[in-house]
């Protein structure tokens, strides 16, 4: 038996190497920012990147990761796709419970798709057990949470004779989630929705606890968000039950480690469980969750309102190692960490344009002065009957040369091919300023035909230049006809067409 069980020990521990082996070679394909502009304006959180069509949310689980309410400057390969594949298995076991939004989870492992909703504004936090913040809290003295009582005599790691609901605000990135009482949660969205919200909260992390039990995993506390449909029907949406949004750790572990605690606490040696812990660090429950990150940022000398400290190359593969962990010991389902040939933002965009959510290209039409409205508007509906998506922007060069430089930025982190058309008349410094700042290329098509600013640019300013504004349509379709299949045909069939006419005119042909 115990030679059997070293063998078994000696597999595992090579699994995991090679494990670990293959997460350090994909460390450079993870997922950062994903800005696509042709979906419009993203709306950026700490680890998504959210865009709201009419009647959908887009949602983009990068590999960024947080903690305490920052972001690292590091990714995390895999985390994104791990979080979505955790919150699809944890909606198909809660739909009976409370509807999800979700519409799609096959388009991409890093890409969610659910309904538009109304989001109610309150982060629903449901707690188990006396842990994190909380505990910190009231080793303090703190014995009020969220409007609630709790009594005297707990330890930290202690469990609570009944889950408590403890919301809190849904603070914008940058900004920290404030406590708030269920009697604050009432104003915000009126009695019965609030009361349908907690109770919804408390029966879903009861499924939780019951699902991640039969895994061995004990459910510390969670964070669910809502929304309501046009119909103001209550939806759960975002993520649930995810490490980035729960804390968990091993049932044996704290059944072993918590009696051990509370003899120590009751010795009277120490003053509270965090003195008897850094005595002690052997009794230190490991939480399932992204705790390492945050351990390890303490380890670093990390404090709010500091720089956020990189991690190594070591301590990533590590973190990534143990979301794939977790996810595994969550679902039960075997993660296989494949190697990634491409970058994911490429899989992604790719898988997005075959699932017809875009067509990966995006023509920025851009007018120094709103009085080239009808010239830019010209050119657009030529892209329109094209079938090339468009943007029009106004900003002046001139005026207002800080936007523009914001604008150019923001495009410059495009995951998708651009074409920049710039619209401006008089002296054309547009053109100039952005062909020379853009990854992607620029051409001048003024409103005021020959215009010789555009052919005069210094160097490093490459603007082309378009003097028919039906000749932007198909100068697009070139750009972006390797991109899409559509545009490449388009282009042959209308040339086709054309000579084909051409040789009906002819009457000697």
């Amino acid at each position: 038996y115990t030679v059997g069980l070293q063998e078994i020990r000696s597999t595992r521990t090579m699994e995991d190497q090679r494990t670990r082996a293959a997460i350090r070679k994909n460390i450079h394909a993870a997922l950062g920012s994903c800005v696509i502009p042709e979906l419009g304006r993203v709306k950026k959180g700490k680890v998504r990147d959210i865009y709201v069509t009419e009647d959908k949310v887009i949602m983009i689980a990068s590999d960024r990761v947080s903690a305490f309410d920052y972001v690292l400057p590091n990714l995390i390969p895999f985390k994104g796709e791990i979080l979505n594949r955790i919150t699809f298995w944890a909606f198909q076991n809660t739909r009976d419970i409370v509807p999800n939004a979700l519409v799609s989870e096959d388009i991409d492992p890093n890409v969610v798709v659910q309904k538009k909703m109304k989001n109610i504004g309150v982060e629903c936090i449901v707690r188990g057990y006396l842990w994190g913040s909380m505990a910190a809290g009231y080793e303090k003295g703190e014995r009020t949470i969220c409007g609630l009582s709790v009594p005297d005599g707990l330890l930290r790691y202690q469990k609570f004779d009944t889950p408590i609901f403890t919301p809190t605000t849904k603070a914008e990135i940058g900004e920290h989630d404030e406590n708030i009482t269920m009697e604050e949660v009432t104003k915000m969205i009126g009695p019965a929705l609030a009361n349908e919200v907690r109770e919804a909260s408390l029966k879903l992390f009861k499924r939780g606890a019951e699902l991640l039990a039969k895994q061995g995993l004990m459910f510390i506390d969670t964070k669910y968000e809502f929304g309501t449909d046009k119909d103001g029907k209550l939806h759960v949406i975002d993520e649930i039950n995810t490490p980035d949004s729960s804390r968990m750790c091993d049932i044996k572990e704290w059944e072993e480690k918590f009696p051990q605690v509370q003899r120590a606490m009751a010795s009277g040696k120490y003053k509270n469980v965090t003195e008897l812990l850094a005595q002690h660090p052997e009794l230190k429950i490991k939480e399932f969750s992204k705790q390492y990150v945050r351990d390890v940022l303490i380890e670093m000398g990390f404090k709010a309102g500091k720089e956020v400290p990189t991690l190594t190359e070591d301590q990533v593969v590590e973190s990534s190692f143990r979301y794939i962990q977790v996810f595994e010991r969550i679902t039960g389902i075997p993660f296989a960490v494949r190697e990634l040939s491409v970058p994911v933002s490429h899989r992604l965009l790719s898988h997005m344009q075959l699932h017809g959510l875009v067509k990966g290209c995006l023509v920025v039409l851009m007018a120094g002065s709103d009085s080239d409205l009808p010239h830019i508007t010209s050119i657009q509906d030529k892209l329109t009957a094209s079938g090339v998506p468009s943007h029009i922007r106004i900003c002046s060069a001139h005026k207002q040369p800080t936007k523009l430089m914001e604008i150019l930025e923001y495009y410059n982190q495009s995951i998708e091919p651009l074409l920049l058309i710039g619209c401006a008349g008089g002296t054309d410094a547009l053109s100039g300023t952005a062909s020379f700042h853009s990854v992607f290329p620029v051409v001048s098509c003024p409103p005021d035909g020959l215009n010789e600013s555009c052919l005069r640019n210094p160097p490093g300013s490459s603007n082309a230049f378009i003097i028919r504004p039906d000749n932007v349509a198909k100068f697009a379709l070139q750009c972006f006809s390797l991109t899409n299949a559509s545009f490449k045909k388009r282009i042959l069939d209308e040339a086709k067409a054309k000579v084909k006419k051409l040789e009906e005119a002819d009457k000697y042909h």
